[in-house]
């Protein structure tokens, strides 16, 4: 059977029909579903096999992006989210997903938790433009055996990977915990150079997973190119990099969960 994932919707929630449509293409199914409905019960986390946190601006970012959104997974939903990671189910997290697991303390996890923010871009303001990833993590079954650069778009103002300290970047880098870094158009790193590093992120850091490998946030849309017409220049003939590969893996390895 087709693995179904669990897509979150809080209010403020707008990338939730691309993600969903991401994992279809994939191979697998999605639910919407909003967390009220998890909340009384109507719906329940251990009917799903995938978990996507999709991007927009959950509570309208009040008391910063992600914030609220990471409190209802911490106070409401604690258990079940603990359990669901635990088990090794896949999830990601989108953006406003990423920003809310890292402030949940769910990236970069473990004894990483709450060492590492996502703050405002160096740039100062709101940055929407197409980015080049590159995938460095083996552990992290999103980015397993991922060779080709992926482009897509970015969308935030609080894109910004900050550690609490160099350690943690070392830490990361030797737990294979660093899926995705920026790098420049001949897949050289970004170096912090800016329009290539969009926001000033540590080390060129686009996403990142937990130690276990299954849990990845990313501050890029993938689900944003996972078709040809969507590349910005598909009409002067330019294809490939597409998101939909990260996609893929998610699926693949909870169908064989």
């Amino acid at each position: 059977m087709k693995p179904k994932a669990l897509l979150l919707h809080a209010t403020g929630t707008n990338r939730d029909h691309e993600a969903a449509q991401a994992i279809e293409l994939a191979g697998g199914t999605s639910e919407i579903v909003h967390l009220n409905q998890l909340r009384r019960g109507e719906k329940h986390w251990s009917h799903y096999q995938m978990l996507v946190l999709p991007g927009g601006f959950s509570y309208a970012d009040a008391l910063g992006a992600g914030k609220l959104l990471a409190l209802d997974l911490t106070a409401y939903f604690a258990d079940e989210v603990q359990r669901f990671v635990e088990v090794g189910k896949p999830v990601i997290g989108i953006c406003n997903g990423f920003q809310a697991l890292v402030k949940a303390g769910i990236l970069p996890g473990g004894d990483l938790a709450s060492s590492a923010t996502l703050t405002f871009n160096d740039s100062g303001h709101f940055e929407c433009r197409w980015t080049l990833l590159k995938p460095l993590s083996q552990s992290c079954l999103w980015t397993r055996q991922l060779a080709e650069l992926i482009y897509c778009p970015i969308a935030h103002g609080e894109g910004k990977f900050v550690p609490s300290q160099a350690e943690v970047l070392t830490a990361l880098a030797a737990r294979d915990q660093i899926a995705l870094v920026y790098v420049q158009p001949d897949g050289a790193l970004a170096a912090g150079h800016y329009p290539h590093n969009p926001n000033g992120s540590a080390a060129d850091i686009a996403g990142i997973c937990n130690s276990r490998g299954n849990v990845l946030g990313l501050m890029p849309h993938p689900e944003d190119h996972i078709f040809d017409f969507q590349h910005p220049r598909w009409s002067r003939g330019e294809r490939g990099q597409s998101g939909l590969s990260l996609f893929t893996n998610g699926v693949r390895y909870a169908s064989e969960m």
